[in-house]
């Protein structure tokens, strides 16, 4: 009996020397971008607590339409990695053209969008009733010019989405590892020269921190082009990349029926989290910079989180696409277990930690205090995040968006902000209080997601009767 649970739950050194070949590299990607984030984030905190808030809304409004590239990329990309199980290249590729279409319409929107309305998108965050007139006026200004300097970063950060995508789909991990650490080095290193003046540049604060991740990302965007074409061999359905481009009807109308949930569950989760975040905010600025501390020192733990469930809808759906299904199932259930242990132990150090991380900012005593409450309770909560985060992921490898949809973004919106939308304006709770009681919401996320993995309603084979 002990052993039959053990082969269930447990796989051998050969299962976890695959996993981690694939879910390494973009663990250590992520942690190296997560980390300068943060680096990044406690130099625009040496500026002060109004500037640092200002860029923390901005990136709330950024964050929803990286979230629609996100989506995007990740409908199209089921079936690129199924294609890619079959080895049908030329499927591949038109996957990735229909990427690049795609992203490039979601960034015009994007950029009109907050042109025209990120002033009073970025006004829903500040409280008249809190907050001083000068306050809000300095912050307003601060998020402006924050995100006309970032909009020009927007195409080269979704082109590089599309074409890594691509290459994690296919299994290399590696490439897009590098040229992520590449971003992540030129971001600090110009991060330093141009916020503080350095060298005899311009002191710019949020401004340099800004243009800073623009040059990052067409650096990074250059280097992945580059390996792209230059490994031709590696990835065959980069070779001859604009010839023979054959983007069927069948496919289109497939990613579409697919893949629209998807792209709109990324849109609304990413929304319903700005609204969550809305919330938090009623509780002033303070609030608003001590959420993005422990935003950012919640996103440097995760990492293990993300990377597994990355790499099973990268593994599980390339075995979907091979037609190995119950091999599919028995890898799925291994994953999720070695998800949640890992991340269980990634979020207790967390929340051993949670003092240290907020007194490297240079903000007042109580937003440092709040902020390694929010922190805290992230790490305590980790496993769980794990839990309905490698649901989602197995659930969207078979390509059923429609219950992700449901699972996800619905469920955000509909339990999650009306929860923190309810305690924020009808109860007197303390921020920690707030976020506490939003973050134990997601606890019934995981018992529906768990229900539905066994169920085995994702055991589906998108690719088999499907032409590129």
């Amino acid at each position: 009996m002990t052993l039959n649970l053990k082969e269930r739950w447990i796989g051998d050194r050969s299962f976890y020397k695959t996993v981690l070949a694939v879910a390494v590299p973009i663990m250590a990607q992520s942690l190296i971008t997560n980390f300068v984030n943060m680096l990044d984030n406690i130099m625009v905190g040496q500026v002060g607590t109004l500037p640092m808030s200002g860029v923390s809304i901005s990136n709330q409004l950024l964050f929803i339409f990286n979230l629609a590239m996100f989506g995007t990329v990740n409908a199209v990309g089921i079936f690129s990695a199924q294609y890619f199980g079959r080895n049908d290249m030329d499927g591949v590729k038109n996957c990735l053209w229909l990427k690049l279409a795609a992203c490039t319409l979601i960034t015009i929107a994007g950029t009109a969008v907050l042109v025209l309305f990120g002033e009073q998108l970025a006004g829903l965050y500040m409280d008249g009733e809190i907050n001083s007139a000068e306050d809000i006026a300095v912050t307003m200004a601060c998020s402006r010019q924050y995100i006309l300097i970032m909009l020009a970063g927007m195409l080269p950060f979704a082109f590089t989405q599309c074409i890594a995508s691509t290459m994690k789909e296919a299994g290399e991990t590696v490439l897009p590892m590098r040229a992520s650490f590449l971003a992540v080095g030129v971001n600090f290193v110009f991060n330093w020269l141009l916020i503080f003046g350095h060298f005899g540049l311009p002191k710019m604060g949020i401004a340099g921190a800004a243009l800073a991740t623009v040059i990052s990302r067409f650096v990074e965007l250059a280097h992945v082009t580059i390996s792209a074409l230059g490994s031709k061999e590696r990835f065959p359905f980069f070779a001859d990349f604009t010839k023979n481009v054959h983007i069927t009807k069948t496919l289109i109308t497939s990613v579409a029926g697919r893949g629209l949930p998807l792209i709109l569950n990324e849109v609304f989760w990413s929304m319903g989290v700005a609204a969550v975040a809305q919330c938090y905010s009623t509780r002033g600025l303070d609030a608003v910079a001590a959420y993005n501390i422990s935003n950012t020192v919640n996103s440097l733990f995760i990492i293990i989180c993300i990377a597994m469930g990355n790499a099973i809808g990268i593994l599980v759906g390339q075995k979907l696409g091979a037609g190995e299904e119950e091999e599919a199932v028995e890898t799925d259930r291994k994953m999720i277990v070695m998800s949640v242990v890992l991340s269980a132990l990634f979020g207790l150090v967390m929340a051993l930690l949670a003092p240290l991380f907020p007194a490297l900012y240079n903000t007042d005593d109580a937003v440092k205090e709040t902020a390694a409450k929010l922190i805290r309770i992230g790490g305590l909560l980790m496993a769980n995040a794990a839990l309905y985060n490698s649901a989602y992921f197995t659930l969207r490898s078979g390509g059923k968006t429609v219950i992700t949809f449901l699972f996800d973004s619905v469920f955000t919106c509909a339990v999650s902000f009306s929860l923190a939308y309810l305690l924020s304006r009808y109860t007197q709770m303390t921020l920690p209080q707030l976020f506490l009681s939003v973050q134990l919401a997601d606890v019934m996320k995981s018992v529906i997601g768990l229900w539905l993995v066994e169920k085995r309603i994702w055991v589906h084979n998108l690719v088999a009767h499907t032409q590129a």
